[in-house]
């Protein structure tokens, strides 16, 4: 799908602008990801970006109960599917690392994901990272005025298990705004119909935000969370990936705030 960042005036300026630290963040830190580089100097890279634009990165000081994120970037490699911490981990040739960028500006967040190979990987592994980026395409495709969130989740699972990969169940994307988190909650899968009342079904409107985020595995969906109370991990230890874009929805189609140059 091929689609060009544009400006957004009006009260949606300030989203606009922090989606393009967003990108402009992964992109830098992209560059970097090689074999030998730690995963907490890509943190400091993405930081020492953010703050230079007048951003604050939104996920350091990010609190879910008692624990708090220390970090600008969830950083995930190989087997992570998300909320990764930052550390001395070294990559290596071989292996997939998927940075996950959340940046607030003035008030209003961005939000996007990107899974970078480390060298030469496998064809295995290569095809996964391709059926993700594609399904997020794919998803975003629907994400207009007038359709609903469900229109999403069927077009990112139904590519995804077409290729033999399997969809996360227990996280999901989400509106984006004033707020990092918002409603809707926008899976990747239709939920069981006694999963709906949990995500419901809610129709898009123009001029909304919301972050969609396929999270794929190579095997089985299960995860389960390391006993850092962060880092979420496949139950089979195989690959995964992680793409993700915030997206305007507009009465023409979607506009993608987070596309890298």
């Amino acid at each position: 799908m091929e689609l060009t960042a544009v400006h957004i005036p009006g009260p949606n300026h300030d989203i606009e602008k922090a989606c393009r630290i967003v990108a402009e963040t992964i992109s830098l830190v992209g560059k970097s990801v090689k074999p030998g580089i730690t995963t907490i100097e890509l943190d400091k890279i993405a930081e020492d970006n953010i703050l230079s634009r007048n951003g604050r990165p939104a996920f350091k000081g990010y609190k879910v109960g008692s624990l708090e994120f220390k970090h600008s970037l969830c950083i995930s490699v190989n087997e992570e599917v998300v909320h990764g911490v930052p550390g001395t981990r070294v990559l290596k040739e071989g292996e997939i690392v998927s940075i996950d960028c959340g940046v607030e500006y003035n008030g209003w967040f961005g939000d996007s994901a990107y899974t970078f190979p480390v060298g030469t990987i496998d064809k295995s592994v290569q095809d996964l990272l391709i059926a993700t980026q594609d399904s997020l395409d794919l998803g975003v495709q629907q994400a207009k005025s007038k359709n609903k969130v469900y229109d999403i989740a069927r077009a990112v699972q139904t590519h995804v298990e077409k290729h033999g990969y399997s969809v996360v169940r227990q996280l999901v994307g989400h509106g984006i705004g004033k707020h990092l988190h918002e409603d809707p909650a926008i899976p990747n899968f239709v939920p069981a119909l006694l999963q709906r009342s949990y995500y419901p079904n809610d129709k898009l409107r123009k001029g909304q935000a919301i972050a969609i985020e396929p999270m794929v595995n190579l095997g089985t969906y299960s995860v389960k969370t390391l006993s850092d109370g962060w880092t979420v991990v496949t139950a089979d230890k195989k690959p995964s990936a992680h793409f993700e874009h915030t997206v305007l929805i507009e009465d023409d189609g979607p506009v993608i705030l987070t596309l890298m140059d």
